[in-house]
């Protein structure tokens, strides 16, 4: 587990721009559970977090015209239980951090890996979740 005063000023990139924090099985169950559309940011430490992971995803809600109604995030390598039960979600995907993932009706509709975040602009990933907003958002 990553040391929290490594984590927290990542988490909070995130949760100071309105994102709600998924830390326990029951609260991704909960959120998964609502109707509507829900982003799910899989935060980590690595540098593709914070050079475009991160940034992209708030690039992105912000000048989306269609936005999620939940924005939600939780932290590999800290949440763990959490993401754990997050990624049964996801599957058939692996494990995958940082991640981007959009559930519409708690069915996955559009997920971004990390192969697909790893040297790309967090203005291309951005313009790929806009596009996904446009999609499934209302």
């Amino acid at each position: 587990m990553y040391p929290e005063e490594i984590v927290i000023p990542m988490k909070e990139e995130l949760t100071d721009n309105g994102f709600n924090e998924l830390l326990t099985p029951q609260e991704v169950e909960n959120a998964l559970e609502q109707k509507g559309t829900t982003l799910v940011m899989i935060n980590s430490v690595c540098g593709c977090s914070a050079g475009s992971a991160r940034p992209a995803v708030l690039m992105a809600v912000a000048n989306a015209s269609k936005k999620p109604d939940q924005l939600t995030t939780s932290f590999a390598g800290f949440d763990i239980d959490a993401v754990t039960t997050l990624r049964t979600h996801l599957l058939p995907y692996p494990p995958s951090s940082p991640s981007i993932a959009l559930f519409k009706d708690g069915q996955l509709v559009h997920f971004i890996e990390r192969h697909q975040i790893e040297g790309r602009p967090a203005q291309l990933i951005a313009s790929n979740l806009i596009a996904a907003f446009d999609e499934y958002c209302n």
